[in-house]
């Protein structure tokens, strides 16, 4: 089969083989914008399945598939030769699109102009938050609305928006609860604001005068607006830095999703060159930085080589994963990975373990769950537990509210004496020195954008465009099934689970009947009109 665009470094040779050998993520596997200009070679590289490419000390085992536009590629180098974090004890196997595919060494710096001419912009993407408790049910519709987050069959989109209407105002009350114990709001836009601060101050430092701007997805300041700002300033080249450091549908997936529909809408953004780093949870910096706050709240308890290290993730349904395709589990498991081995090399051998949390609806979720886990250490005699939020690098809700107190108060209860927490990354200057190195290694011409001294920095960061990102992870974006296929009775998972799917059918026949009847107890809770 003819693999055309397969983009390679100088270096690289290619030759057949059908050895085995160990497997790694690729450390350097990088897409360029259509208007980007990175200085690598394009040959006309035709492969037969099963060839392996020496890539820079990386082998690529690569396999062909006749009928579909990507190969499954694997990866293995010497370990001691690589500048780039990776953990030995996850060797996974992704799926990368024809042409996309990039393998280097690190490229040599030239005494060319860091910037010349061109503006550069960094946008940063997040969540958002609701500031006061009466933005907190449009926020929860807004987030609802979002059929990356409620993924409804094709036959009910048109129910998206007074289905997200209806949860959100079930729902706000509780949650005006949980962000009343914090404070009364998020403090997610103050603490982005501060890190985009940072962000640029540490840019400016390194030579790469670059404005930040924020872009959140489910609340102001809404990406829509920084785009708009963005255009303002004249912005020449653009990249586009998730602040989430796994990849997930969800999450990065969606703001990229949005980021999409602007773009094709734009002429001024069509044009305009741009790059995403999708994920960044094995980059060296990260990877101290977190090891760096564990050590130090370690050192608050006695006997702290007694103390289990609890990461716990944000959750993500199951299907994402399974049926979607989404590599947030296994990039969540390396990251954990690579992170106990940083403070395996500090000494310190912990015992640790990785859980999900905020889970909501009927369906099945990431296992194993954060509160189910906290009973069963519990129950195990565990009596010191410092818990790690692995996937956010903000104080918000799920740290403030959801950890600090009710898993707090769930360990406590299940018997374990002794809890700590370790804060989010914030602006802590290694996490946010870290992320400046990733954006100026992600500018076009990386070989000239970079700093001095570049043989001791690690590889190019895996880049992309927001289409062919899109393409890559979630290409067919495909219905998810219901994870639970067998019918059981009494009072188990599965039956909780069809419980809640006749639960939902129910809630849409109603809807379905709400619309064409314009009459029911949303039109008389005044809910429903508001979509006529």
């Amino acid at each position: 089969m003819n693999m055309k665009g397969l983009i390679q470094s100088p270096s690289c040779s290619s030759s057949p083989s059908s050895s085995s050998s160990a497997f790694l993520r690729p450390p350097c596997r990088a897409y360029a914008s259509r208007n980007s200009k990175f200085p690598v070679l394009l040959p006309q590289a035709i492969c037969t399945s099963q060839r392996i490419h020496h890539c820079s000390g990386v082998n690529m085992e690569a396999y062909s598939h006749p009928s579909k536009n990507y190969v499954d590629a694997r990866f293995s180098s010497g370990w001691s030769e690589t500048k780039y974090l990776f953990s030995k004890k996850s060797l996974k196997k992704y799926s990368i699109p024809l042409g996309a595919l990039v393998t280097s060494k690190t490229q040599d710096v030239s005494n060319a102009p860091i910037v010349g001419d061109d503006k550069i912009g960094v946008l940063l993407l997040n969540l958002g938050g609701p500031e006061t408790l009466e933005d907190v049910q449009p926020f929860l519709f807004n987030l609802f609305a979002d059929p990356d987050i409620i993924r409804l069959p094709r036959l009910f989109r048109f129910l998206q928006k007074p289905l997200a209407q209806f949860i959100s105002v079930l729902r706000a009350p509780k949650s005006k609860e949980g962000y009343a114990s914090i404070g009364g709001g998020s403090p997610l836009r103050r603490i982005t604001d501060a890190q985009a601060k940072e962000l640029m101050k540490f840019l400016w430092e390194k030579n790469v005068p670059a404005k930040v701007y924020v872009g959140m997805r489910y609340w102001h300041p809404f990406t829509e607006e920084a785009i708009e700002q963005i255009k303002r300033d004249g912005i020449t080249k653009l990249v586009v830095l998730p602040l989430y450091p796994q990849f997930s549908i969800s999450t990065s997936g969606s703001s990229l999703r949005l980021l999409e529909s602007i773009f094709r809408e734009d002429e001024y953004l069509v044009n305009m060159q741009h790059t995403v780093i999708p994920s960044w949870y094995q980059r060296e910096g990260y990877i101290k930085a977190m090891a760096d706050l564990i050590e130090k709240e370690l050192r608050n308890f006695d006997f702290s080589e007694q103390v289990m290290i609890f990461f716990s993730a944000h959750g993500v349904p199951l299907a994402y994963v399974e049926e979607a395709g989404d590599p947030y589990k296994a990039e969540m498991e390396e990251c954990v990975d690579l992170i106990i081995e940083e403070l395996e090399k500090r000494k310190i051998n912990n015992a640790y373990t990785l859980a999900y949390q905020s889970r909501v609806g009927p369906v099945e979720w990431l296992k194993p769950y954060t509160d189910e886990t906290i009973i069963e250490l519990g129950q195990k005699g565990v009596k010191r537990l410092l818990a790690v939020p692995i996937s956010f690098v903000s104080e918000h809700i799920e740290t403030l509210e959801e950890i600090d107190v009710e898993y707090k108060e769930l360990a406590l209860k299940s018997g374990i004496e002794k809890w700590g927490r370790v804060p989010a990354l914030g602006c802590e200057p290694t996490f946010i020195s870290d992320l400046a190195d990733a954006v100026i290694e992600s500018l076009p011409y990386v070989g000239a954008m970079a700093v001095s001294n570049l043989e001791a920095r690690q590889s190019l960061v895996p880049l992309g465009s927001v289409e062919e990102l899109l393409a890559a992870y979630d290409s067919q974006r495909r219905e998810l099934p219901a994870p639970v296929t067998v019918w059981e009775w009494g009072w188990t998972k599965s039956a909780e689970t069809w419980n809640g799917r006749a639960a939902m059918l129910a809630v849409l026949v109603l809807l379905v009947l709400e619309v064409t009847t314009g009459e029911g107890f949303l039109h008389q809770w005044g809910i429903l009109p508001l979509f006529r």
